[in-house]
């Protein structure tokens, strides 16, 4: 368990935050394997599978169903106290026979959850007997990620997962494509995937995106169930990641991450690995397209001129809404980073940064992102708890909060407009068809940040002005 204890605020800001208890009160972040989970939805015809209990793959497919509006199916292998005790090898290789049977997968992912972690199970030795028993070329391939949530959050278990699919599958089988890029996005919301395949395709190359959930968890009407949506992934791509002519990884703090994806790709291949901050707002995306632009040799496409330009119009027309605006920002630090970035750029100053992640580098990061003279008054919270997150809003006073669902119980009770953002949104239709990323991204944030204001203003008038 974490305990508030475990908070690191840092020097930056004025607020001290003082623990009031000794346990968690709502964690500002979500189990390990949830990420691992996600991960595995984004590979064609995976199913996941937690080696632990029930409650584990249900508490999962609970926040991804309410977030998503779409059927979520998470194998477990069933722990019971006799499991407990004894280990679950014989349960694993039960789940693994009954998921082959029911679901015909392409590939089965693992991950492991705190009760099987605690007591020990080496679920690499389980696979490799299992294996041992099965005749070649009759089970799927199976990826194991390691991810007891007491080491980690969500985003722990999720770039975990990403690194064990790639060190199982890819090879470099073929020679390399130039025309083919590894693209790593991190946790983004399936618009910001669908834009970023966009993105890549339109400087004429192939993006291997891992994970791809795009359709899986943001898909079309069916007129029959599917035990296992279309999209996704291919296997068969993943496995020639190694032939890629670059890896692209986005993710302010996994960019100082010492092992990823991206870099086993370029330990295993010797290709370039170019780790980029999430392209939220014009500095970071003009850094993706100008990377883009680098792997193919091809200019930056008129299409982002244009929108480029859009963005800046929009930012000229709405200044007066947001310039010196304060906010309050909270969720997985790569996303946290993104918005700091953002909002720098439009003029609205930071004050509260809160995080359940521990990577340690959050600080680090948000340092660089903001303007030396808005440093004083920002504080910035490391695994952090929502108790320790609303002391510090209580005290700052921002104008604005960002962030995901979570937070809305503090928003009503310090009356401070929320505007959603993130992982799990449970409160609102749409949350994976919000668009963060690029230019398009960014327009579509600043209009809602504007509005939020613009709203509450309205509403707090004696006389709720009609025209501005």
């Amino acid at each position: 368990m974490n305990t508030s204890d475990s908070v690191k605020e840092y020097a930056m800001g004025n607020f001290p935050i003082t623990p009031t208890a000794s346990a968690t009160q709502n964690a500002c972040k979500l189990c390990a394997p949830l990420g691992a989970s996600l991960v595995f939805k984004g590979i064609r015809g995976a199913v996941p599978l937690l080696h632990g209990s029930q409650g584990c793959s249900t508490y999962i497919r609970r926040y991804l169903i309410s977030h998503y509006k779409e059927p979520v199916d998470i194998a477990c292998s069933n722990f019971g106290e006799q499991t407990a005790v004894f280990g679950g090898a014989v349960n694993l290789k039960l789940a693994l026979e009954n998921i082959c049977r029911q679901y015909d997968p392409a590939l089965i992912g693992i991950a492991t959850t705190c009760l099987s972690e605690t007591i020990g199970d080496d679920v690499p030795m389980f696979i490799k007997q299992y294996l041992a028993g099965q005749p070649e070329g009759t089970v799927p391939p199976i990826v194991h990620a390691s991810t007891p949530s007491y080491q980690g959050s969500h985003m722990e278990g999720f770039h975990r997962a990403v690194l064990a699919t790639v060190r199982t599958l890819a090879t470099q089988a073929g020679g390399i494509k130039q025309n083919q890029v590894n693209l790593f996005p991190g946790m983004l919301s399936p618009a910001d995937l669908r834009h970023s395949k966009e993105m890549v395709v339109a400087f004429g190359l192939e993006p291997m995106v891992l994970p791809d959930y795009s359709q899986t968890l943001d898909g079309g009407l069916w007129e029959s169930y599917h035990r296992i949506p279309d999209g996704g992934t291919p296997v068969a791509t993943i496995a020639q990641a190694g032939t890629a002519a670059a890896s692209i990884e986005l993710g302010h703090t996994l960019a100082l991450a010492n092992e990823t994806a991206a870099l086993l790709l370029a330990e295993r291949f010797g290709m370039r690995a170019a780790r980029l901050g999430f392209p939220m707002g014009i500095r970071h995306t003009d850094a993706l397209l100008q990377t883009l632009s680098e792997i193919s040799g091809r200019p930056v496409p008129a299409i982002y001129r244009e929108q480029r330009g859009r963005l800046l119009d929009t930012l000229v027309d709405g200044h007066k809404h947001v310039n010196n605006i304060r906010a309050a920002v909270y969720g997985e630090e790569d996303l946290v980073a993104g918005l700091v970035g953002y909002l720098s750029e439009i003029g609205i100053h930071p004050v509260v940064c809160g995080s359940g992640g521990q990577s340690h580098h959050l600080a680090e990061v948000l340092e660089a992102l903001v303007p030396e003279s808005w440093r004083k008054e920002l504080t910035v919270l490391d695994g952090a708890d929502f108790a320790a997150i609303e002391a510090a809003v209580e005290k700052a006073k921002p104008d604005l909060i960002i962030g995901h669902s979570k937070g809305y119980a503090m928003s009503r009770r310090l009356s401070i407009p929320l505007v959603r953002v993130g992982f799990p949104i449970h409160d609102r239709m749409g949350g994976p068809r919000l668009l963060h990323i690029g230019y398009e991204g960014a327009m579509a944030l600043f209009d809602r940040i504007a509005n939020a204001l613009i709203e509450q203003r309205q509403d707090g008038s004696e006389v709720g002005y009609t025209y501005m």
